[in-house]
């Protein structure tokens, strides 16, 4: 049951895949989601070298003989990324899923893809961008509604139109997401004619995640109505936790601020001493509105067996009261 395209292409027993999150998806979380069953996939611009990618490679390998995928991040950076670098790097430590995400397909990197024989996943925010990447050669592409946390593009689509508007008019697998935070909208997911579903928000309030407890425990307390979105005026819209930090970013794009002042505002390095420390207004976090959904912070693989568990008896409710 569940098994669906995506599993096999795979190879992992759940249509759970654990979303690339910059300074989160560490070796241990991206681990931990292909140990429980899913497919993680490890954020390689955490990483400032060839040689601390290698090592978190290394790491990852050690913690799981499970597939793994890494994800290229495509999106403008203030630290200039070498993708071609850190995809070499990860078909010479036996890596066969690639995922990219940005503001457009690599034309660069496609056809490495295809020579290399990896299994290419594309994840974007609308049907023209899904369309594009499957023609270019991608195996399964994931689009994420508007409810998700981070990057939400420039459409403004929500998960409920957007993944079967996807779903039809593809060929390939899809994997949808935004908002999905337990079994029920695992299923509504895959009802929605998808082949698998991403999970980002909900990750945060595990055992395994990279954050000090104390932000977690107000992840944990949060509402779906604690995002906001920043970035809007620079093209580069973000849903965020409405915390400090996030609400001054939002003022100074308000009272126009330009890229330089706002991207200062929305500085990586702030957030990641903020997931080390619990200081809750120190950086700017990408948050879905799924946060609202967040009950407790169980282990990696107690919360993919409980998604599964409830879409499961979900079913044979609709099943039963039909």
């Amino acid at each position: 049951m569940f098994q669906t395209r995506m599993t096999q292409i795979l190879g992992i027993q759940y249509p759970i895949v654990g979303g690339a999150m910059m300074w989160i998806s560490t070796p241990e979380l991206t681990a931990a989601v292909s140990e429980a069953g899913g497919m993680g996939i490890l954020a390689s611009a955490m990483y400032p070298t060839r040689e601390a990618f290698e090592q978190a490679l290394e790491r990852t390998r050690a913690l799981t003989e499970r597939p793994f995928a890494v994800n290229l991040n495509l999106f403008p950076m203030r630290r200039p990324v070498d993708n071609r670098t850190y995809l070499e790097a990860a078909l010479e430590q036996g890596v066969r899923v690639v995922e990219t995400s940005g503001h457009a397909a690599p034309h660069d990197l496609s056809g490495r893809f295809r020579e290399a024989g990896i299994t290419w996943i594309h994840k974007c925010v609308g049907l023209r961008y899904a369309r594009k990447a499957e023609g270019m050669g991608a195996d399964i592409v994931t689009v994420v509604g508007y409810e998700n946390g981070g990057a939400t593009g420039k459409l403004d689509i929500g998960t409920l139109v957007l993944v079967p508007r996807v779903a039809r008019a593809l060929t390939i697998p899809v994997i949808g997401g935004g908002g999905v935070s337990d079994g029920r909208g695992l299923l509504a997911v895959l009802a929605l004619g998808a082949q698998g579903v991403i999970l980002g928000t909900r990750l945060l309030a595990t055992q395994e995640a990279p954050l000090h407890d104390t932000l977690k425990q107000a992840l944990l307390d949060a509402s779906e109505e604690d995002t906001l979105l920043v970035m809007r005026s620079v093209g580069a819209t973000h849903r965020v936790w409405a915390n400090e930090a996030a609400r001054q970013c939002a003022h100074l794009e308000d009272a126009g601020a330009g890229p330089e002042e706002l991207f200062e505002a929305m500085a990586g390095g702030k957030a990641r001493a903020m997931y080390e420390t619990g200081d809750v207004g120190m950086g700017v976090m990408s948050l879905g509105q799924g946060v609202g959904g967040i009950q407790d912070i169980p282990s990696v693989s107690e919360l993919l067996r409980r998604m599964m568990t409830e879409a499961r008896e979900r079913m044979d409710e609709l099943r039963e009261e039909s």
